[in-house]
């Protein structure tokens, strides 16, 4: 290693990658469970580019360098933001997550369920763009009995926003609860169809984005597989013509 290459301390360069905090990375290092080209570090020792990084024996993987894609339970009272300064509850403080991201969409504050983060610009544009194949999925509940008279008038377009509803797929699952599938992300759209309709939301949870199902505990997130991924492309693909 060159005096070019020299220069991060290892605690430093374990903690811009997103593998760890500092204070954690000293820990591992006095352990003597960090090794670099295969030896044992010291504490204060340097790294650069080229070192092969090991933590207990498995490579070190560079979090910012790498695509992320993250299922994540959000649970009421969580806003779906980036600007850190602006709302305490937000959620890229609340999943602390070592390297920057930011949530496809939104999922308004109370509401619960799957939200999808990444930092990938690109699969955020495409899924946004994407109108017909980006289904989503929400099991609600109301504050008085579902009516099949409501579940159709739901199902067939409601007036909110100075237009009409797409039609969308709306089941009754419960006395007071039921299922639909959106196809389009109007603000606040379920909770102002079922206004409209003379019913109130008390709960709302979004359990599918397309082909991601939501599988996680509130409040826990989880990466996208690899299946999950390359289904999720399939799908973006097939919605060419609808991107630009």
């Amino acid at each position: 290693m060159n005096e070019e290459q020299q220069g991060v301390r290892l605690n430093k360069y374990l903690s811009e990658i997103g593998h760890c905090s500092r204070r954690a990375a000293d820990k591992l290092i006095d352990a003597g469970r960090v090794t670099v080209n295969g030896q044992t570090v010291v504490m204060g020792q340097k790294v650069g580019p080229s070192d092969r990084i090991e933590v207990d024996g498995v490579l070190v993987e560079n979090l910012q360098e790498r695509n992320v894609y993250l299922a994540f339970n959000k649970p009421v009272g969580i806003v779906c933001t980036t600007d850190t300064r602006v709302e305490k509850d937000n959620v890229i403080d609340y999943i602390n997550y070592p390297s920057r991201i930011f949530p496809i969409g939104r999922l308004d504050k109370p509401s619960e369920g799957l939200l999808l983060l990444t930092n990938d610009g690109d699969i955020v544009n495409k899924i946004l763009r994407a109108r017909n194949n980006h289904e989503k999925e929400y099991i609600v509940t109301v504050n008085k009995p579902v009516t099949q008279e409501f579940v159709e008038r739901m199902a067939n377009g409601v007036p909110i926003l100075d237009t009409v509803t797409r039609k969308c797929t709306v089941e009754q699952i419960h006395k007071k609860q039921f299922r639909i599938v959106l196809t389009q992300g109007l603000n606040r759209q379920i909770r102002r169809m079922c206004e409209y309709l003379g019913y109130r939301v008390v709960k709302l949870k979004r359990i599918r984005i397309m082909n991601i199902e939501l599988n996680v505990g509130v409040g826990k997130y989880r990466e996208l597989t690899k299946k999950e991924l390359n289904e999720l492309n399939r799908l973006l693909s097939n919605s060419k013509k609808h991107l630009t």
